[in-house]
């Protein structure tokens, strides 16, 4: 499967943006689908995870309450809405698809180019 991630720009703190993950092939239902980050200088790291069915979804502390994953199988497309943005979110956002629902990006097997997302304070 091939992902294209878009919806990266640069907004102010306390703005929200919304990222989409477009999925190519029939089989995105089949796969756990998974955010994750890169700051500059920093560990890529986990932002949220949602399953085959959108069921259980489940986020990073430092995203918790302020994010949330989901997906549209019909679309082939996951989302992730931001909302309150902080500088420290600033980062390369890369969605991810994988056989299980895990924070683990290791065990993901495909991942999009990622898309840039810019917080000024």
């Amino acid at each position: 499967v091939q992902l294209q991630a878009s919806g990266g720009g640069l907004v102010q703190a306390g703005d929200s943006l919304s990222l989409s993950c477009a999925a190519s092939g029939r089989t995105f239902s089949s796969y756990a689908m998974g955010w994750f980050r890169q700051a500059p200088g920093k560990e890529r790291e986990f932002v949220a995870a949602i399953s085959r069915s959108g069921w259980n979804p489940y986020y990073a502390d430092s995203v918790k309450g302020r994010f949330t994953i989901s997906r549209d199988n019909a679309k082939n497309t996951v989302y992730l809405q931001m909302n309150s943005l902080k500088a420290e979110d600033t980062a390369v956002y890369y969605c991810a698809a994988g056989a299980v629902t895990t924070y683990a990006g290791s065990r993901y097997d495909y991942w999009g180019q990622g898309t840039l997302v810019t917080v000024s304070s």
